[in-house]
């Protein structure tokens, strides 16, 4: 299996190479030359699988001959061994043809683990296995830095920072970053919001003799391995509804686009899949795009949802690039074009095309609020506020299909406790191996909202270390 850029000009890479690049040199984002396909049989067989075979099945197409079946085998068995439900992504009914999955079994309480821990320990056995290091620089709205973090602690051949908007965050999403005692583990606030850190982060890949100077890698969704990682549910939870004999339509609750964009590439594969809804909150550029046609860049709005407090969805680019035919150039084009008015149009026929794929749902913090409380008396779930705008989408696409609605739960509603009392008039509590998180010692820079400022930070704090 090779990888090419969305933009057609960086060079083609197999899926080690691929997983330490992050993101390619000529600025676009690494998709497989062609699309894997399950059959039939394939797909009729992941039913009642434990989770990790399913995800070793799913996966293995994606890594070729770069890793030995057997070791990526048992990199994706140990990957899910520690997650605390004995399914893994267990599914639960709402409603007739409503149904819950719940990501936030693994070690950080969010979907984000589900990719970032195999993305660990994959970085883990490519570095060791080849004897190189790893700066990895990445940027998050709440759950991706913690979750790669978790990931990545104490191992000897990465150096992990993570840019986090300063205030603007959860506390028990800042605190994980925070807390972790681990010499190789960085956190930096930015003075600015989740957009102005990944802005920053894919400046620095740009940068390329500074990229180099730190060898720089990627745990960002720009890393095709964590949307490989976030493939998988997708096909689970398919298999146990009936596919591929029946269709099921998603809910996903989205900020970088990553998450639904998984499972884009899902039905790429051949899991039917009769829609994707794209839940957002306030900040709708993907909403407005689905509705209009246009993707405009607008100002971030802060809600009781902030891993979805985005205008610029980096993961766009790669369905982009399938929706133009797969013509890099075309891509850089329309991608200049929108880093420099804000603003990138589409045809009314790709426009028509994206909308038979994904459909838009837009809810604001009242309506968060209340899809919170409504769920909790009708069902006894509580829901985080990610959780719910997905639930409240599900809920509006109920009667368009015979097919099943899926609606992801990306966070344990303990991570954003004040949304949740607001809602409930209850503080969920966190389970036992968080229950001293509010009690830890946290240690974080903050930093302006400035490339060359971040670039310093990064020098000296590799320089305490030995690495510069």
């Amino acid at each position: 299996m090779k990888y090419i850029s969305t933009r057609g000009t960086a060079p083609v890479l197999d899926f080690s190479d691929a997983l330490l690049a992050g993101l390619a040199r000529d600025g676009g984002l690494y998709v497989p030359e062609s699309w894997p396909r399950m059959d039939a049989a394939a797909i009729r067989a992941l039913a009642g699988l434990p989770y990790a075979e399913a995800a070793f099945r799913i996966i293995r197409p994606f890594v070729g001959d770069a890793i030995r079946e057997d070791v990526l085998h048992d990199i994706i068995t140990g990957t899910y061994a520690g997650f605390d439900h004995a399914a893994t992504a267990p599914l639960k009914q709402l409603a007739p043809n409503l149904w819950l999955m719940e990501l936030f079994h693994g070690p950080t309480l969010a979907f984000k683990d589900y990719a970032m821990q195999l993305l660990g320990n994959l970085f883990n056995h490519v570095l060791s296995t080849s004897g190189r290091r790893v700066t990895i620089v990445g940027a998050t709205s709440g759950d991706t830095g913690s979750a790669a973090i978790e990931a990545c602690k104490g191992r000897d051949a990465i150096e992990v920072f993570i840019l986090y908007p300063h205030n603007r965050v959860s506390e028990v999403q800042r605190r994980q970053m925070t807390t972790v005692a681990a010499a190789n583990v960085h956190a930096f606030a930015v003075e600015g919001t989740f957009d102005d850190c990944q802005a920053i982060v894919k400046g620095l890949f740009n940068d390329i003799p500074f990229r180099d100077e730190i060898t720089m890698s990627g745990v960002n969704s720009i890393n095709w391995a964590r949307i490989l990682g976030q493939v998988v549910y997708y096909f689970v939870a398919g298999a146990a509804l009936g596919a591929p004999d029946r269709s099921t339509t998603f809910a996903v609750p989205t900020g970088n686009f990553g998450n639904v964009y998984a499972g884009y590439v899902a039905s790429q594969m051949g899991l039917p899949v009769e829609r994707l809804v794209l839940a957002t909150n306030v900040n709708d550029i993907l909403f407005r795009m689905l509705e209009k046609g246009l993707m405009q860049r607008g100002d971030v709005t802060p809600s009781l949802s902030p891993s979805m407090d985005i205008q610029v969805a980096s993961n766009f680019e790669r369905y982009l690039f399938d929706l133009l035919g797969r013509d890099g150039s075309r891509v850089a084009q329309q991608m200049a074009g929108f880093s420099d008015t804000g603003e990138l149009q589409l045809a009314d026929a790709l426009w028509h095309k994206a909308q038979g794929v994904f459909a838009p749902f837009r809810l604001d913090d009242a309506g968060t609020i209340n899809e919170i409380r409504d769920t909790l008396a009708a069902t006894g779930e509580v829901l985080d506020p990610h959780s719910a705008i997905g639930v409240a989408a599900a809920r509006a696409h109920l009667g368009e299909g015979s097919s099943p609605v899926v609606s992801l739960a990306t966070a344990h509603p303990a991570k954003f406790p004040d949304a949740v009392k607001q809602a409930t008039g209850r503080v969920p509590e966190l389970p036992p191996h968080m229950a001293d998180l509010y009690s830890r010692e946290e240690n974080f820079d903050i930093i302006a909202n400035d490339p060359s400022a971040v670039k310093d930070a990064i020098r000296a704090r590799l320089a305490q270390g030995g690495r510069a």
